[in-house]
């Protein structure tokens, strides 16, 4: 607890992990705040998000590098490049400083690789038992170009829906780790900042692009969902082309799981205008973290906003929203 009391032995922790860990110019300033240069031209976004990840180590990551790649995310979703972060720790008595530790090198590691600093934060200790380890607040802050609006009540009749990799990959990777589940090939979660590939799709789809939007929660199922009920549109999507990595759907079969409502915190949805649809397709795939980018359907004009599934045996199904959650605590 005194780790959490302000006095020594905070200032250790706080510069022997945190400072080292995300060492930048921005937090040498020693202040309770950044002071921050803000690049001129277009608008800024802002996102906040909270992690509460149950194993915090999984295969393919852990909390830190989920934390830092999660909010980077949210940030890209509107065409932003993301530019800074701030991340909260909530830390439960007796917690072991070398899990800590490597926390913190993950998130500082993340941080490094995709250029997006952390740049003020705070430490908090509460007694054991309040925190299951440790959570993780973090905020974001992103740079939207000049003439760039991508939202999700933006999808119109005829736009073409297009994923960016196979689904699944979180979920089944946080699932297995936490029932302790082996598998003959690994399933790895497939956490990863998409700002790059974002990037070079608004490069080539320019004012065709409508939105984006990263399938976390609840999955393809739950995002499209809500996209349809802010565009006021229906989606029709195609079971047959939606990537699934083989080894995720032998897990979710065993498991009882449907991949379309299990979580994802490396792929993303975008919806684009048919004009555009092509130049888009062929940019992601171009892109390390698009190669499985597919088309799985289009939006519809539908006054009950319906998602709609051609499965994979020709029948249809409405994929609803789910009413309880599959998986909890996987982000």
């Amino acid at each position: 607890m005194s780790h959490g009391a302000g006095g020594r032995a905070m200032a250790d922790l706080v510069a022997g992990i945190f400072r080292d860990a995300f060492a930048n110019e921005f937090l040498e300033q020693g202040n309770d705040q950044a002071s921050l240069p803000i690049p001129a031209g277009g608008r800024m976004v802002m996102t906040t998000d909270g992690y509460v990840v149950s194993p915090l180590f999984f295969p393919g990551g852990n909390i830190g590098a989920l934390a830092v790649h999660g909010t980077i995310n949210d940030i890209a979703m509107a065409g932003a490049r993301p530019l800074y972060l701030s991340a909260s720790f909530i830390i439960e008595e007796g917690f072991p400083l070398a899990d800590l530790q490597r926390i913190a090198g993950s998130m500082g590691q993340a941080s490094r690789e995709t250029g997006v600093p952390v740049v003020t934060g705070d430490t908090k200790v509460v007694e054991r038992g309040k925190a299951d380890g440790v959570f993780i607040a973090t905020a974001g802050v992103g740079l939207v170009p000049e003439g760039l609006a991508l939202s999700g009540d933006r999808a119109e009749p005829g736009d073409v829906v297009i994923l960016s990799g196979s689904i699944g990959d979180h979920g089944v990777a946080i699932m297995s780790s936490r029932e302790n589940l082996a598998f003959e090939t690994a399933i790895l979660s497939d956490c990863a900042a998409l700002h790059g590939l974002v990037a070079a799709m608004v490069d080539a789809a320019g004012p065709h692009l409508k939105l984006m939007r990263d399938p976390t929660r609840g999955g393809l199922a739950a995002t499209l969902n809500e996209l349809a009920h802010q565009s006021g549109v229906g989606f029709r999507i195609q079971e047959a082309a939606i990537p699934v990595k083989p080894q995720v759907a032998a897990a979710c079969e065993l498991l009882g799981l449907d991949p379309l409502f299990v979580a994802n915190e490396g792929k993303l949805v975008a919806v684009v205008a048919e004009a555009g649809a092509d130049a888009l397709l062929a940019a992601m795939r171009a892109h390390p973290l698009g190669r499985e980018a597919a088309v799985i359907g289009h939006a519809v004009a539908d006054d009950q906003r319906f998602v709609q599934m051609t499965t994979a045996f020709g029948g249809g199904r409405i994929v609803d929203w789910l009413s309880g959650e599959q998986l909890p605590r996987i982000c």
